[in-house]
């Protein structure tokens, strides 16, 4: 039996279930203006959600919160833009869901959801992968109603990320394995440093191989004998003029 199955049995078969109904329909209608509400005043610099009928104001976030945030994010964005899989988006994207709406700290979208974005899109579709990292406030939201509504509506990946342990991947396909045990690996002391070059001769490297395991680095060359021993090689093709557009939207550029 579903779960949906499992909330409405004790009332399906009652004479009552009319008069539940109506008290449901009225309450959705209630819930649907004050949602309608807060769209009209929400604004681009909160970080807000609406969730079971009611507004979630966010503080603001500590900066182990940040560190943490900031380096699940470039590991996503990294992976995704070198295999291009799509967008991966941090903070204040709001992905609107068929009852609630969320402000997840990451989420990355695949190429048909990410198709659908425009320059000026404020309401996101449900993302085809979540991250939350756990703070006091949002613990029993992140593993409670979100973990249910991300279930519910075929959110593929979902992180909850305790910064000071471990990656919890509540919904994984084999996909998102990767770059999860890369993070388990480098943990989360501090951000990730990312360090980005284009190499034409192995000299070009010397100062960016400089730093220990919680350095990545991405390299760009036509000659692979620069390369050091140990590095993960993925051969691009030939950028077309709407990837470099692409590429410079994410840079700000």
């Amino acid at each position: 039996m579903s779960l949906i199955d499992r909330l409405i049995e004790p009332i399906r078969h009652s004479p009552q279930l009319p008069q539940a109904i109506a008290i449901l329909q009225a309450e959705l209608e209630a819930e649907r203006q004050r949602r309608d509400q807060f769209y009209l005043d929400m604004t681009p610099d909160q970080k807000i959600e609406f969730i079971d009928g009611e507004i979630v104001l966010h503080s603001p976030a500590r900066n182990r919160h940040l560190d943490v945030t900031g380096c699940i994010f470039k590991l996503l964005q990294t992976y995704v833009v070198l295999h291009r899989l799509g967008q991966v988006k941090s903070e204040k994207c709001l992905c609107v869901f068929p009852r609630n709406d969320y402000e997840p700290d990451v989420v990355f979208f695949g190429p048909v959801k990410s198709a659908s974005l425009c320059p000026d899109t404020m309401k996101f579709p449900v993302p085809d992968m979540a991250v939350e990292v756990l703070s006091q406030s949002t613990r029993d939201r992140d593993r409670g109603v979100k973990f249910e509504d991300f279930a519910s509506n075929c959110v593929e990946e979902y992180w909850i990320v305790d910064s000071d342990t471990q990656i919890d991947r509540r919904l994984h396909l084999p996909e998102y394995a990767p770059v999860a045990a890369s993070l388990q690996e480098i943990g989360f002391n501090s951000a990730l440093d990312l360090f980005s070059t284009y190499a034409g001769r192995a000299s070009d490297l010397k100062p960016f191989l400089q730093g220990g395991k919680r350095c990545a680095r991405l390299i760009t060359t036509r000659n692979s004998e620069v390369l050091p021993s140990d590095a993960q090689k993925i051969n691009v093709d030939a950028t077309n003029p709407a990837e470099v557009s692409s590429v410079k939207s994410l840079s700000g550029s």
